[in-house]
């Protein structure tokens, strides 16, 4: 088992993520490609420049050629890995689109987009983009998102151009209701009168009259006394929004598995997602990207990562109910370091799905297998495998030399926070900051809060490209300069060799369409 494990480890660190080929598809190479490689379509970039920007050595930073295409004046800029695999494995979108009404007599389950792609355009000025909630027929929401690829390139490069389809199908689905401000969302749909002219009391009116009506036993026995009275809970438009995302990205997953059996679809990405609707950042992560928002300097967290050792206790509780995902080679339990044969009866540090803290167990012969989690970290593993713990793809991957499955273990649910944007005003320098880890393996928060800060202190607060350099500056500070010992940066720092992708999002410009 442990020539096993030191093979799984080898395999990941220098085939697995090196290549950017057939990922976890076997055969893959046999089967078309869903989509074409290339960087985001934002960039504007030809044929001949995706090939010049995949050079490892002189990694170029790859920025907006104009700053109209992207809403918001919003700054992007990427930089490829130096070395790690062939083709930069990072993606990105982003997309104003408008939702419409679904027709009248259209099933529900029609999964038709009914969306409509406004992007590459100046800010929106002139589109009316402008959200009218209390009369228009459809729904505008920005979006904006990264995909960081691992063991290929495939699954972020697809995510990439549909998952905001699937935000958009699923907000089709409530949009009666987020177009009417006053109206608390039916617990059943088709059950209740959805009516416009009510006020909220007589709407919470109307739906506690029907509840107390089901409470009342069959129709038409108004003499048999209510047993209990039902309660409602009242769930709120950014509930239903928050929804959408969610289930959202559940059927992107479900059809990249439906579609790599037809398609050479490499890998799996980690996802992290922002919309803008309501007047409220939707900031939707899946994997180890983070989003940070800077105002008055100050930094505000707006996403969590998800590694082996942040979802320890959730890997754990499943591993210990569903034991035979362990293939009789991995433990679930945790123990500082690997428990080696001489030490069986004796009492050692540890911990299970209940833990937060460390305790002593006796030590058996079970405690010898491989643990579920292993390694501190960037280093942490989940089944020797793996170093996140959500995002989407990965379906085929199996521990090296194996026939236990990764995904199981996998999420592809992310968590959504929400930044009620509208009820602050934000100045100039006052942004949000996406990136992928590669971004944030080698710079803290604070770090690059004062970077931003310091850069956009220093530009005319009306240059609209100067988000677009605060990105670029951002990039070269985390990729650093290349010397005798590799990239370095500030004092003297290893520098990250990852692929690295930035969004700086000014967030004025969204108290402008509020």
């Amino acid at each position: 088992m442990l020539t096993r494990v030191k093979s799984a480890v080898a395999n990941f660190m220098g085939g697995m993520m090196a290549g950017g080929s057939n990922g976890d598809h076997p055969g893959g190479s046999d089967l078309p490609l869903r989509f074409p490689y290339s960087r985001p379509e934002f960039l504007g970039l030809s044929p001949d420049e995706i090939e010049c920007s995949a050079d490892h050595i002189a990694r170029p930073i790859l920025i907006l050629k104009e700053t109209k295409r992207l809403p918001w004046s919003t700054g992007y800029a990427e930089v490829i890995n130096a070395g790690k695999s062939t083709l930069n494995e990072d993606q990105a979108c982003c997309e104003v689109l408008m939702v419409k009404r679904r027709p009248a007599g259209s099933p529900t389950h029609n999964r038709t987009p009914m969306s409509r792609r406004r992007s590459s355009l100046p800010n929106g000025e002139g589109l009316g983009l402008r959200e009218n909630l209390d009369n228009s027929e459809d729904l505008t929401f920005h979006y904006w998102a990264m995909f960081d690829g691992h063991a290929g390139s495939g699954v972020a490069v697809v995510a990439s151009r549909l998952l905001h389809h699937h935000i958009a199908l699923h907000l089709q689905e409530v949009l009666e209701i987020l177009c009417t401000p006053n109206l608390l969302a039916p617990t059943c749909l088709g059950e209740e009168p959805v009516n416009h002219h009510l006020t909220p009391t007589s709407q919470r009116a109307l739906t506690r009259a029907a509840s107390l009506r089901g409470a009342a036993g069959a129709p038409g026995s108004p003499s048999t006394p209510p047993t209990r009275f039902f309660t409602e809970k009242k769930v709120s438009h950014e509930s239903l929004v928050i929804g959408a995302i969610e289930n959202a990205f559940k059927d992107m997953d479900v059809q990249i598995e439906k579609e790599k059996t037809v398609y050479n679809i490499s890998g799996g990405c980690t996802a992290l997602v922002v919309v803008y609707l309501l007047g409220k950042l939707f900031v939707a992560n899946a994997g180890d990207s983070r989003a940070i928002i800077i105002r008055a300097g100050e930094v505000i967290p707006v996403s969590t990562e998800f590694t082996p050792e942040s979802e320890r206790q959730r890997l754990q509780f499943l591993a210990y109910m569903q034991p035979h995902l362990l293939g009789n080679e991995f433990t679930h339990l945790e123990f500082p370091r690997r428990v080696q044969r001489k030490e069986v009866g004796k009492r050692m540090l540890y911990r299970d799905f209940t833990m937060s803290g460390w305790a002593y167990k006796t030590i058996e012969d079970d405690d010898l297998k491989f643990p579920l989690i292993y390694g501190e970290g960037k280093k942490a593993r989940v089944l020797a495998t793996i170093g996140v713990t959500r995002g989407l793809g990965d379906h085929n991957l199996k521990v090296h030399d194996s026939n236990i499955y990764i995904k199981p273990f996998l999420s592809c649910c992310p968590e959504v926070k929400v930044y009620p944007l509208e009820q602050s005003e934000h100045g100039a320098d006052d942004v949000l900051v996406l990136g992928t880890d590669g971004l944030w393996d080698v710079l803290s928060n604070q770090e690059v809060a004062e970077a931003v800060t310091c850069f956009l202190a220093n530009c005319d607060p009306d240059d609209q490209h100067r988000y677009t350099m605060a990105a670029q500056d951002l990039v070269m500070r985390a990729r650093g300069v290349l010397k005798d010992r590799g990239w370095r940066i500030s004092n003297d720092r290893l520098g990250s060799g990852d692929d690295i992708s930035v969004y700086i999002i000014p967030l004025m410009y969204g108290n402008k369409q509020t």
